[in-house]
C-alpha cells in the first residue's frame, strides 16, 4: 500500500534548514526534493500531491506538475495515470544496471580529473570528505546518505561537461533509492577510507590505481545490497501462516 508520507511544511524546514517562502524556483524546488530523497525522508512509494507540495512551496500546482515532469523524466519519480506521481522504486533489474552504468562513467570521471590536476579540485573533494566523516561522527545517517552521493556529483561537476552531471546526479539519486530498498542490515558499510584513497591516487596522478578503487568502492556498495531475490517472487501464504 502506498502511503502519502509528505512531511508537514514546519517539519520539512525544520529537517533541510531553509524558510519556505514564495521564492522558492523551479530548480530550488527540484533540489530539495531531490535532497528529500537522497537523505531518505523521501522513500520509495510515496505519493508527491500536488496540493500538498504546492502548500508547502507557496507556489501554483502548474510549477509543481513542471517540477514532477523533471522529475519523472529523470526516473525518480513515477507518473500512474490517475493516480498521481510516486518516488520510484527500481527493480533489481533497474538497480544493476543502474551500477553497471556508474562502472562506466565513474571511470571516465577520473581521468578527467587527472588530466585537469587541478590542486584546487582536489583540496574540495578532501573538504568534501572532511564533511562526510564528520557527519558520521555525530552519527547523522541521513547527511552521510547525503554527502556520499554527492561526492561522486562533486566530480563530475569538477569536469564541466552539464550532460555528465545531469547523469550523475540521476544516478547518485537513484542509488539512494535503490539502497533504501534493497540494503541488506547483515552486510557492513563500505570503509569509510575509501573516498579519501580515490582522492590521494587522484592526487597523485595514478589513473589506474583511483579508478580500480572506484570500481571496487561501487562493488562494495553493491555488495551491502540483497539483489538475489527475483523481481515477481510469488510470496507461499502457507508456508508463511501453516
Amino acid at each position: 500500500m502506498l502511503i502519502d508520507k509528505e512531511p508537514s511544511r514546519s517539519r520539512k524546514a525544520r529537517s533541510t534548514g531553509q524558510i519556505l517562502g514564495t521564492n522558492d524556483t523551479l530548480d530550488a524546488i527540484y533540489e530539495r526534493i531531490l535532497m528529500a530523497v537522497m537523505e531518505h525522508r523521501l522513500i520509495p512509494g510515496t505519493k508527491l500531491v500536488e496540493e500538498k507540495l504546492a502548500g508547502v512551496f507557496q507556489v501554483n500546482r502548474t510549477r509543481i506538475r513542471e517540477v514532477l515532469s523533471r522529475l519523472a523524466h529523470e526516473g525518480v519519480v513515477t507518473t500512474i495515470p490517475n493516480r498521481g506521481a510516486f518516488i520510484a522504486s527500481p527493480s533489481v533489474e533497474e538497480a544493476r544496471h543502474i551500477f553497471q552504468a556508474r562502472r562506466i562513467m565513474e571511470p571516465a570521471l577520473i581521468r578527467s580529473l587527472v588530466e585537469k590536476g587541478d590542486p584546487e579540485h582536489f583540496q574540495k573533494l578532501h573538504a568534501h570528505v572532511a564533511e562526510e566523516r564528520a557527519a558520521r561522527d555525530r552519527d547523522d545517517k541521513r547527511a552521510v546518505i547525503r554527502l556520499s552521493g554527492e561526492f561522486h556529483l562533486l566530480m563530475a561537476e569538477m569536469v564541466g561537461s552539464p550532460p555528465l552531471i545531469k547523469l550523475m546526479r540521476e544516478l547518485s539519486s537513484l542509488t539512494c533509492l535503490i539502497i533504501l530498498l534493497y540494503d541488506s542490515p547483515n552486510v557492513p558499510a563500505c570503509p569509510n577510507h575509501e573516498h579519501t584513497d580515490i582522492i590521494v591516487a587522484m592526487e597523485e596522478g595514478n589513473v589506474d590505481s583511483a579508478i580500480a578503487l572506484m570500481l571496487g568502492h561501487l562493488d562494495h556498495i553493491e555488495a551491502t545490497l540483497d539483489l538475489s531475490l527475483p523481481e515477481d517472487t510469488e510470496v507461499d501464504l502457507e508456508a508463511i501462516f501453516g
